[in-house]
């Protein structure tokens, strides 16, 4: 069975999909197969692995709707090593078509189970609002990383998705936690982003990543070239913390007992 993680955070840009698309490649440059879901309309996780959404024959609507299966809606980032389910503005209309559904929240749990073999870890880039998609995503995982700037609002917007992550645990999905909140965009020389890292950490203890991503412009750039920044520039600052990132992440997951090795990058 695949490690499922969601990628949340209910305010918008703080860097979901670029967590997403950089840790996914971070994975695979460590020896994890990794599939990443694209749940939000916007397409931007599919656009940012490469994968045109405007030329998508087949993606995650279908997968929701029950008319094709992963494996057959599924492809591969042309450069970063991992699969992609994806999405575009189709996707949209699954919110009203799901309504009438039966099993609306779990199509998704149920899709993800019959690839179970495929992969070592499933990453879902969800919208940010709590939706059908979100929930979809939120019933099939088994945990949350929280992807967030050291900025004042980001606080609040922090305590808005932990009370959704425990209606979810308590009501959908008994395996469902907080995995861990990973620190983006970081500028050290910003005295409040730094009393807002101490915050969290006093607070959240090891539920804070010890990885911090750096504000990076390369990380930036990658995206307009349709690839994680961590294939645009493997060099940089930014896809350094990102492949670290995954090397922390197999590590917290090997220390659970799953018994996964990173390789080196």
């Amino acid at each position: 069975m695949p490690h499922i993680f969601c990628i949340a955070n209910q305010k918008g840009g703080v860097g979901k999909t670029t967590t997403t698309v950089n840790l996914a490649a971070g994975l695979a440059l460590v020896g994890q197969r990794v599939l990443i879901v694209d749940l939000d309309p916007q397409g931007n996780a599919t656009m940012g692995s490469g994968v045109d959404k405007r030329q998508l024959e087949h993606s995650v609507y279908d997968v929701l709707l029950e008319s094709l299966s992963v494996r057959e809606a599924r492809q591969p980032s042309p450069k970063g090593g991992y699969d992609v389910l994806g999405a575009n503005r189709e996707l949209s209309g699954a919110e009203i078509e799901l309504v009438t559904l039966e099993r609306r929240d779990r199509r998704l749990k149920t899709a993800l189970e019959a690839c179970a073999a495929d992969y070592d870890f499933v990453l879902i880039d969800c919208p940010p609002s709590l939706s059908l998609l979100t929930l979809n995503g939120l019933t099939c995982a088994h945990g949350v990383i929280v992807p967030m700037q050291c900025e004042y609002f980001a606080l609040e917007g922090l305590t808005d998705l932990v009370n959704t992550v425990k209606q979810v645990h308590a009501n959908l999905n008994r395996e469902l936690q907080l995995i861990g909140l990973l620190r983006v965009m970081f500028d050290p020389r910003v005295t409040l982003q730094q009393q807002v890292s101490d915050q969290l950490k006093a607070h959240f203890g090891d539920k804070v990543f010890n990885t911090v991503i750096p504000r990076n412009v390369r990380l930036a750039e990658a995206p307009s070239h349709g690839m994680p920044g961590v294939v645009y520039d493997k060099s940089s600052k930014g896809a350094q913390a990102f492949i670290e990132f995954a090397r922390e992440l197999v590590a917290r997951v090997s220390a659970a007992g799953k018994g996964l090795k990173a390789t080196k990058a």
